[in-house]
C-alpha cells in the first residue's frame, strides 16, 4: 500500500458557519459567511485498481460492462483555450495567466516576501474595530493578521465570492504560484479584477477585457489575470478600494495565518475577542497523516437504495451541456451534477468540489463503490487545490461534467496524475459541511 498526502502536510481544509446576524447591504451583495475549505489537502489512499463492484452491496445495475480505468498521464479535462480580450496582449514569464496594462500604474505593490498558511478567518457583516485586529496580533504563535473585505456579489450575472485586499500584504496567503505573481496583485492595485483559473478558463472570463461587478454601483472592472488563491469558494480579488466602491463593508474581515502548536487555543481566544454579530472560521484543521477525508472512516454512508436514486439521476442527465457554475437540471458544472444528483435521493451536498471532498471520509481506489466521489487537481495556478469531481459508477466507470463545449458524459475512471483521492460520501457529514459554508 502507498499513501499520498497531498497539500499542507499534517493542515487539512475544512470550513465552518456563521451564526452571526447580517445587516443590510446593497442589493446584489453580501458578506461572506463562510469562505469554504481549502481543501487542497485531500489524503489519497492508492492502493491498486477498483475491486470488482458487483460484489459491493447495493451495487446499481447500470448495464456498464467492466473496463481498465486510466492511469496515465493525461489530464482528466482536456486543454480549453483561455478566452483573451480583445486587444489584450499576454504578458510571457508569467507564474499565471496575465495581461499586459493597457494603463499606467497607479501605485507599486511590494513584492512577495513569504508564503503563508491562511488558517483562520474573522468575518462580520460591519467593519471590525482597530482594536479587535490588534488584539489578535498579540496572540500567542500569531504569524500575521491582515484586514480584508469578504463579500459576495454577481459577476457577469454569477454569484461569485470576492475578496478585497492590500496586494502587498495579502498575496502571502494566496497559492504559491498566484502569490509570486507580481504582475496580477499590480493589476488588482490598479483597480482591476482577478479571477480563479477555473471561473476565467470554463467560465469563459475575457482575460485582458472586463467583467460587469454588480455591487452598489455596477461597475466594469478590467481582467488583469487567473489565479486561484486556494481559499475554497473564493474565487475574485480586488483591491480595498475596488471592494468599498462595490459596497462591501471596511474591514469586515481578518484574514490568520498561526503557528501549529497554537492553532486551537488561538481560534478558540479569537471567538471570546469578538464583538457580536462577528464569527471566526477555521479554514483548516489539524489531522495526522494518514487521517482521510473527513469524519471517522466508521461514518456512517448512504443507503443503497439513496445511492441507487442518486447514480440513476446522474445518469439521466447525460448529453446535457457544461456551464460554469450551473446546478441544473438542464446544465451543470463537475460539481454542480453532484449537488443535484444527491440531491434528488434526499442528500444535502456542499456546492463546490473543495467542499464536497470533506463529505466523507476517504477510501482508497481499491475499495471504490458507485456512488463514491473522485478528485482532481486540475488548476495549473494552484496544484495542491481540489477543483475537479465526478461521480464513480462501478466497473472501472465515472460520470463527470467536464469542461465548457461538452457535455454530461461517462468515461472510464481516471487514477492519473491529476487525480486527488476518492471519498464515499456521509450523508450527515455532508450535509453539516453543506450547512457550515451555506
Amino acid at each position: 500500500m502507498s499513501m499520498r498526502l497531498t497539500g499542507a502536510g499534517r493542515r487539512r481544509a475544512r470550513a465552518t458557519g456563521d451564526d452571526g446576524r447580517r445587516r443590510a447591504l446593497p442589493a446584489g451583495l453580501i458578506v461572506l459567511a463562510a469562505l469554504g475549505a481549502v481543501a487542497g489537502t485531500l489524503v489519497a489512499v492508492l492502493s491498486g485498481p477498483p475491486h470488482d463492484p458487483a460484489a459491493a452491496p447495493g451495487s446499481p445495475q447500470l448495464g456498464l460492462p467492466a473496463i481498465r480505468p486510466s492511469t496515465g498521464d493525461a489530464a482528466v479535462i482536456a486543454g480549453v483555450p483561455l478566452t483573451v480580450g480583445a486587444g489584450a496582449r499576454l504578458l510571457p514569464g508569467s507564474p499565471v495567466p496575465a495581461a499586459a496594462p493597457k494603463a499606467a500604474r497607479r501605485a507599486t505593490v511590494a513584492p512577495l516576501r513569504r508564503t503563508l498558511q491562511p488558517d483562520l478567518l474573522v468575518v462580520a457583516p460591519f467593519s471590525l474595530p482597530d482594536r479587535l485586529l490588534a488584539a489578535v496580533g498579540k496572540l500567542p504563535g500569531m504569524v500575521q493578521a491582515e484586514r480584508i473585505e469578504a463579500f459576495r456579489l454577481p459577476v457577469n450575472g454569477a454569484a461569485t465570492a470576492v475578496l478585497g485586499v492590500d496586494p502587498s500584504q495579502f498575496r502571502s496567503f494566496a497559492a504559491r504560484r498566484t502569490g509570486a505573481a507580481g504582475d496580477l496583485w499590480q493589476g488588482v492595485a490598479d483597480g482591476g479584477i482577478a479571477v480563479s483559473y477555473t471561473m476565467g478558463e470554463l467560465g469563459k472570463i475575457p482575460l485582458g477585457g472586463s467583467v460587469l461587478a454588480s455591487g452598489r454601483t455596477p461597475r466594469r472592472l478590467p481582467v488583469v489575470a487567473f489565479g486561484t488563491l486556494g481559499i475554497g469558494g473564493v474565487n475574485a480579488v480586488v483591491s480595498d478600494a475596488t471592494a468599498q466602491a462595490l459596497g462591501a463593508p471596511h474591514g469586515n474581515a481578518i484574514v490568520v495565518s498561526v503557528a501549529t502548536d497554537h492553532f486551537t487555543a488561538d481560534a478558540a481566544a479569537i471567538g471570546r475577542l469578538l464583538p457580536r454579530g462577528a464569527a471566526v472560521e477555521q479554514l483548516v484543521t489539524l489531522v495526522s497523516p494518514g487521517t482521510a477525508g473527513a469524519g471517522p472512516v466508521t461514518s456512517p454512508g448512504a443507503p443503497a437504495t439513496a445511492l441507487d436514486a442518486a447514480l440513476r439521476a446522474a445518469m439521466s442527465r447525460r448529453g446535457l451541456p457544461y456551464a460554469w457554475g450551473a446546478t441544473g437540471p438542464a446544465a451543470f458544472d463537475c460539481s454542480g451534477l453532484v449537488q443535484w444528483s444527491f440531491a434528488q435521493a434526499g442528500i444535502t451536498m456542499p456546492r463546490v468540489a473543495a467542499d464536497q471532498a470533506l463529505a466523507g471520509p476517504a477510501v482508497p481506489v481499491s475499495r471504490l463503490q458507485p456512488g463514491d466521489l473522485l478528485f482532481y487537481h486540475t488548476d495549473p495556478t494552484a496544484p495542491g487545490y481540489i477543483s475537479h469531481v465526478a461521480i464513480y459508477l462501478g466497473n472501472g466507470w465515472m460520470i463527470q461534467a467536464p469542461q465548457p463545449g461538452t457535455d454530461v458524459q461517462v468515461g472510464p475512471a481516471d487514477f492519473g496524475a491529476e487525480f486527488a483521492g476518492a471519498i464515499r460520501v456521509s450523508p450527515a457529514q455532508a450535509a453539516a459541511v453543506a450547512a457550515r459554508v451555506a
